[in-house]
C-alpha cells in the first residue's frame, strides 16, 4: 500500500493508471477508458483539473475533506496534496484529469493571467459544481486536447494546446463566478459572519498581540481559504475582504475618535504598530487627519 504517489512528472498519474502518454509537458486522460483503478493520495508538482462525475468518498486536500456531488471540478496546484490514501480498493471512474506544467506555460498568456485563477488556491470543499451545460463545454475542449496531441505533430501544437488550456482556465472562472451569483443566501450568510469575526477579534482583544485582522485570519475563523473567500466577497460586496476590513478599522476609529481618547491611544486600540501609521490610513480613507475628523464633528 503506498502511502502517497509524488506526481512530478505530468505523466506520472498517468503511468500509475495505465492511461496513455501523449506529450512530456501535458498530461489527458479520459477515465472512461482506463478501467477500474486504485485510489491515489498525490502530491502535485503540477497544475491539474479533475473533471469528473464522482470523487472517492471521503476525498482529502490537505488537512479538508470533500463531500462529492454530481459533475464537479477541482484545481490542483503545485506543492499541493489530494486524492484518497490507496486502501486496495478499485472503481471506475467517469470524466477528464489535465495535467500541464509550469515549463510547458513559462512566458505563455496562461503564465501571466495565473494569480487570476485564484480556483488553483481553493480547497477542496470549494470545488466548482457545474450545470450539464458546463461539464460538457469542458468535456468538449479536454476532449480537443487529446485528439490535438494524438493527430498533429507540428510547430503549432504547443500553442494550440495552450490555447485550449486557457480557454478551459476562463470557462472554469466563468462558471464559478455564476456559482457565487447562485449562491446569494449562503454568501449573505458569510458577509455576516465575516463581520462578526472582526467583532469578536477586537473583543478578544487579539489586535494587541496579533495587530491589525487580515484576510487569511478571517478566511481561517471561516473555514475557506484565502482565494475563496475573497472571491465571495468580492462577488457580493463589489470590494475585496482587505478593503472591507479597512473600512471597519476606520469605523470603529471614528467611535474611538469621538470618545476623546488620544491618537496614541487609538492606534494601540486598533492594533497598529505605529500611531502614524493609523494617522496615515485615516487621511487615505477619510481625506481627514484624525485630528481634523474630530475637530470637524466638535462643531456640528
Amino acid at each position: 500500500m503506498r502511502i502517497q504517489l509524488q506526481i512530478n512528472n505530468v505523466n506520472d498519474y498517468a503511468q500509475d493508471i495505465g492511461a496513455p502518454v501523449y506529450h512530456p509537458h501535458v498530461s489527458i486522460i479520459h477515465y472512461d477508458e482506463v478501467g477500474e483503478i486504485r485510489h491515489t493520495l498525490n502530491r502535485f508538482n503540477v497544475y491539474a483539473l479533475f473533471l469528473q462525475k464522482e470523487f472517492p468518498e471521503n476525498l482529502t486536500y490537505g488537512i479538508g475533506t470533500y463531500i462529492e456531488k454530481e459533475g464537479s471540478l477541482l484545481a490542483y496546484a503545485p506543492g499541493q496534496i489530494g486524492g484518497k490514501t490507496d486502501d486496495g480498493t478499485l472503481r471506475q471512474y467517469h470524466g477528464w484529469v489535465l495535467m500541464f506544467d509550469a515549463e510547458f506555460i513559462r512566458g505563455s498568456e496562461i503564465e501571466r493571467r495565473l494569480m487570476d485563477y485564484h480556483f488553483f488556491s481553493y480547497n477542496v470543499n470549494e470545488a466548482l459544481i457545474l450545470t450539464t451545460d458546463e461539464k460538457d463545454i469542458l468535456a468538449g475542449l479536454m476532449a480537443n486536447i487529446r485528439a490535438e496531441l494524438i493527430q498533429n505533430h507540428d510547430n503549432e501544437q504547443n500553442n494550440i494546446v495552450r490555447d485550449y488550456i486557457l480557454l478551459i482556465l476562463d470557462y472554469c472562472r466563468r462558471f464559478y463566478t455564476r456559482q457565487f451569483k447562485e449562491q446569494t443566501a449562503w454568501s449573505s450568510d458569510i458577509l455576516a459572519r465575516f463581520q462578526q469575526v472582526l467583532i469578536d477579534y477586537y473583543a478578544k482583544g487579539k489586535q494587541k498581540t496579533d495587530g491589525l485582522p487580515n484576510v487569511k485570519y478571517c478566511a481561517g475563523e471561516l473555514c475557506l481559504s484565502p482565494g475563496y473567500f475573497g472571491d465571495i466577497v468580492r462577488g457580493a460586496l463589489d470590494e475585496s475582504p482587505k478593503d472591507y476590513i479597512r473600512s471597519f478599522i476606520i469605523m470603529r476609529a471614528k467611535s474611538l475618535i469621538l470618545s476623546g481618547r488620544s491618537i496614541a491611544q487609538v492606534a494601540e486600540e486598533l492594533g497598529f504598530e505605529y500611531p502614524q501609521h493609523f494617522t496615515r490610513l485615516f487621511k487615505k480613507e477619510t481625506g481627514q487627519t484624525p485630528s481634523e475628523f474630530y475637530e470637524e464633528q466638535r462643531k456640528k
